[in-house]
C-alpha cells in the first residue's frame, strides 16, 4: 500500500493532475498525490450506483474513514493508508469534499448558473485550497489554510493568496464543469435548462473569476503555481459555451495540446489566462 496506487489511479483517470504532481517538490508530492487520488474516488463514489441510497452509503463510508484517520485509527487501504501517512489527522477535514458530493447521489440537475457556481465553490475550490496548503510553508506568503467547514476564500480574514486560489479555482472549476456537461447531462447531473444562453452566463462567471485571480496574481507565491494551472482547453471551452452544448462536445483539447500546455507551464509557471 503506497503512493504507487494513487499515482496509477491519477495517471489512468486524471492525467492533468498527475502531471501537476510530477512538477511539485518531492517533499510535497505525497500530500498532493494522495489528496488528488481521494478527490477522484469521491467524485466517482456517488456515480457507482443509480440508487441514491447506495450512492449516499458509499460517500458515508469515505466520510467515516476520514474521521477515523482524524482520530488516529490506522487504515489498511490502498488510498487511505498513504493519505493518513501524508496528512495525519488533518485528513479528517477532507470530509467536506465528500459532503459536497452528496447532491450527486440524488442525480438531480442544477438550476441555473448560480447553482453551478455554488456547486463548484463546494467542490473545486476546497480541493484547490487543500492542494495549496500541501505546497505552503506554515501559511507564509499570505496563504491561509482552508477552514475545515469547507467555507473557502470568503472569510474576511483570509489571506490574499487564499482569495486568489479560491477565485482561480472557481473560474477553472466552472470551465471544467462546462467541458464535462455533455456527459453530465446523460447522468442527470447537468442542467435543467442547458440552453446556449445559460451556458454563456456560466462561461461569463468563469471569465470573471479568472480575471479576478489574474489581477491579483502578485499575491501568490511561485510555489503555489502548480495548483492554479488551468490546463489546456480552458479558453476553447469558454468560447464554445455560448454556442450551446453541441459546441462543448467538441471543445476538449487533444492529448498533444494537453502535453504541450503542461510542458509550457513547467517552463514558465504562468498559471493565469
Amino acid at each position: 500500500m503506497s503512493l504507487d496506487d494513487c499515482a496509477q489511479a491519477l495517471r489512468d483517470h486524471d492525467p492533468d493532475r498527475f502531471g501537476i504532481c510530477l512538477l511539485v517538490p518531492a517533499e510535497a508530492r505525497p500530500k498532493l498525490m494522495s489528496l488528488y487520488a481521494l478527490n477522484l474516488e469521491l467524485a466517482r463514489a456517488p456515480l457507482a450506483s443509480a440508487e441514491p441510497l447506495i450512492a449516499e452509503m458509499r460517500l458515508q463510508w469515505w466520510i467515516e474513514r476520514l474521521e477515523e484517520i482524524g482520530a488516529g485509527k490506522p487504515q489498511a487501504h490502498e488510498l487511505l493508508t498513504p493519505l493518513a501517512e501524508a496528512w495525519g489527522p488533518r485528513a479528517a477535514a477532507f470530509a467536506v469534499l465528500a459532503e459536497a458530493r452528496r447532491r450527486d447521489a440524488a442525480r438531480e440537475p442544477l438550476v441555473g448558473p448560480d447553482a453551478v457556481a455554488g456547486y463548484v465553490r463546494d467542490t473545486a475550490v476546497p480541493l484547490a485550497q487543500f492542494a495549496a496548503e500541501a505546497l505552503g510553508r506554515g501559511g507564509a506568503g499570505g496563504f491561509a489554510p482552508p477552514d475545515p467547514r469547507g467555507i473557502f476564500g470568503q472569510e474576511r480574514n483570509a489571506g490574499p493568496a487564499a482569495r486568489v486560489v479560491a477565485a482561480q479555482a472557481e473560474g477553472v472549476g466552472l470551465a471544467h464543469w462546462l467541458a464535462a456537461l455533455p456527459a453530465l447531462q446523460g447522468l442527470g447531473l447537468g442542467l435543467w435548462d442547458p440552453s446556449a444562453g445559460v451556458l454563456g452566463q456560466i462561461a461569463g462567471q468563469a471569465r470573471a473569476k479568472l480575471a479576478e485571480a489574474k489581477a491579483q496574481r502578485r499575491h501568490v507565491p511561485r510555489r503555489l503555481a502548480p495548483v492554479l494551472f488551468a490546463g489546456a482547453g480552458t479558453r476553447a471551452v469558454l468560447q464554445a459555451a455560448p454556442r450551446g452544448i453541441e459546441a462543448l462536445a467538441g471543445a476538449g483539447p487533444s492529448e498533444f495540446r494537453r502535453r504541450l500546455a503542461l510542458g509550457t507551464f513547467a517552463l514558465t509557471h504562468r498559471w493565469w489566462i
